[in-house]
């Protein structure tokens, strides 16, 4: 793991300090890993992920695919047919994040289970 002195990065229209910091911005929120997370497994249209992600609004599902695009993670593909057609799928820039994906998936496991351990013992 490198680890240099700090620097100014220019990239997606914002200046960061180290490349972590750009990694933790692109995948910033609640949601844009959610989206991510449901497009390893394949294209989707914008229903299908509404419909795996029922608590996000159609606004905020728009806005984070947009985000999502525009940093180069998500391609969209519009369809010229009514009613409009579109559907995402990974860019091979978000292909690359499924294995960080799927690791913050497993540690999210065994963290729920370390803690649901922890809360039986305290409430014993």
């Amino acid at each position: 793991m490198s680890q240099s002195k700090p620097c100014e990065i220019h990239i997606n229209n914002q200046v960061y300090n180290c490349a972590f910091q750009v990694a933790i911005d692109v995948l910033d929120g609640k949601w844009k890993g959610l989206i991510l997370w449901f497009l390893q497994s394949g294209t989707k249209r914008n229903s299908e992920l509404c419909r795996l992600i029922p608590s996000i609004t159609q606004k905020m599902l728009t806005q984070k695919l947009r985000e999502l695009e525009e940093e180069g993670i998500v391609y969209r593909t519009v369809y010229p047919v009514v009613p409009p057609k579109v559907e995402y799928t990974l860019t091979e820039q978000g292909e690359k994040l499924i294995p960080i994906l799927e690791s913050l998936y497993q540690w999210g496991e065994n963290y729920i289970v370390e803690r649901q351990a922890e809360d039986k013992v305290q409430t014993a």
